[in-house]
């Protein structure tokens, strides 16, 4: 059996997350009101766009993928990717939150661009990233250990976002930028910090995990293994609506709290604004997130990782129901229910990417062939279209119940706004669960792929 992964290797993947979730985060939680609320776009154009633009990514990830299964260099298959990708990525991030004085039409086009070739250059650095824990070990516990410190990078990274932006915005602002700019300088900052995350990845990981060398194969002999590959699929929809879930609470947050909750009187805290309560939330979200990836070793080890799935799941969508009865006064209700169905939330994240490194060795056990990057590729693809349609699915219900920017919304308007954060994330949670119940590789079936993939491997 392969030796265990040194403490170096494993911050050093986790470090590649915490430098995506920096842009993640911001586009999930903060580029939605950027758009409606400072570059003022509507939110049906906006929506339209997140949607549209997965239509070409939908198509980029697989590719990329299959081009990193056909890389071959001394520094690797997927580690190249992240060190010559991350400044143009950072570029492009910053691009994003620019905003630029043309006329309506000049601007929802811009959007469409820098949107564009941000999810494009998220992929070329994504996909190659995720698929790097297929290969730095072919150990299963190893490997959920990985997606763990993966996902305390994600989640730290996360954190840090939430807790400084606002910060950050307001900094500007007090000397002299508009709030456009305020977003601009922030995601510069924030875009140097990813460069320097992503470049402590390449440098600490290493790739373990060889193709047999008698191993041949094509683009259309690996799709067609994939398509008869039946976990593949049922993971590959239970994290899109995973991925729905969370992208629906995320990009409702801001509205949330902007339009329902608030300004607040807060005991021993005096006036607080809205965007600090609401930063507060995000910020407790993502910590209770990251308590939840800690937890996902030890549960899973106890009920395995399809049990441990479905429960958080469950769990995640009755208490995202009950959030939608709650008045605007109850902060501290607010605040503890958006730490429990955090906690379960972030369980789920390790196991899913644990299960896709299951699934390719499966398919590498089945077919007598690896295909890793393509394989992988369906995670970023997953995470992206969900993103996307949580993203479009929450401006389009804002749109259906009449939501309009900066100004004070009707009752039909707040009660859209509610269930954006309650009632649609808790179906695609209990959707996600249900996906899962069809799962088959359990821990006993993967020990033994292992062993026999070992053998072959020598």
């Amino acid at each position: 059996m392969a030796e265990k992964l040194h403490l170096k290797e494993k911050l050093g993947y986790g470090f590649g997350d915490f430098a995506s979730s920096i842009f993640w985060k911001l586009f999930t939680m903060f580029l939605t009101i950027f758009y409606t609320d400072i570059v003022e776009l509507s939110p049906t154009s906006v929506a339209t766009m997140l949607l549209l633009t997965r239509i070409w990514d939908s198509i980029n990830d697989p590719i990329m993928g299959m081009i990193c299964d056909r890389t071959n260099t001394r520094r690797g298959k997927f580690r190249p990717y992240v060190l010559y990708v991350a400044i143009p990525f950072a570029i492009i991030g910053v691009l994003t939150f620019t905003k630029f004085d043309f006329d309506a039409t000049g601007k929802l086009v811009y959007a469409y661009v820098t949107y564009t070739l941000m999810m494009m250059v998220y992929t070329a650095i994504n996909v190659p990233y995720s698929s790097l824990l297929g290969v730095m070990t072919p150990i299963p516990a190893e490997r959920t250990t990985l997606a763990s410190f993966r996902f305390i990078g994600a989640f730290t990274g996360g954190i840090f976002v939430t807790a400084t932006a606002a910060h950050f915005i307001e900094f500007f602002q007090n000397r002299g930028a508009n709030e456009a700019q305020g977003y601009q300088y922030s995601v510069a900052i924030y875009a140097v910090i990813v460069v320097i995350a992503f470049w402590l990845t390449y440098a600490w990981t290493k790739e373990k995990v060889k193709p047999a060398k008698h191993e041949k194969t094509s683009i259309k002999r690996d799709l067609a293994d994939l398509s008869k590959n039946i976990p593949w699929f049922i993971v590959l929809g239970a994290c899109i609506f995973a991925t729905i879930f969370s992208s629906l609470r995320d990009g409702s947050m801001m509205y949330y709290f902007k339009y329902f909750v608030k300004d607040q009187y807060i005991p021993g805290f005096g006036e607080v604004t809205w965007a600090k309560l609401a930063s507060v939330y995000m910020t407790m979200w993502l910590a209770a997130n990251m308590l939840g990836v800690v937890l996902a070793k030890p549960v899973s080890s106890k009920f395995g990782k399809k049990k441990t799935f479905i429960g958080a799941m469950i769990i995640s969508a009755v208490i995202s129901f009950s959030m939608y009865f709650l008045h605007a006064g109850q902060i501290m209700v607010i605040y503890a229910l958006n730490l429990i169905v955090g906690i379960t939330a972030g369980i789920i994240m390790p196991l899913i990417w644990a299960m896709y490194a299951d699934v390719s060795d499966y398919s590498e056990w089945k077919n007598g062939r690896r295909a890793t990057g393509l394989i992988f590729s369906s995670s970023t693809m997953s995470q992206k279209m969900g993103g996307a349609l949580g993203g479009a699915i929450t401006l389009w219900i804002l749109a259906i119940y009449g939501f309009q920017a900066n100004v004070d919304q009707t009752e039909t308007g707040l009660s859209g706004i509610k269930m954006t954060l309650s009632i649609y994330p808790g179906i695609a949670a209990a959707i996600s669960a249900l996906f899962l119940m069809g799962y088959k590789l359990n821990e006993k079936f993967m020990y033994k792929v292992t062993e026999e993939l070992e053998q072959k491997r020598k």
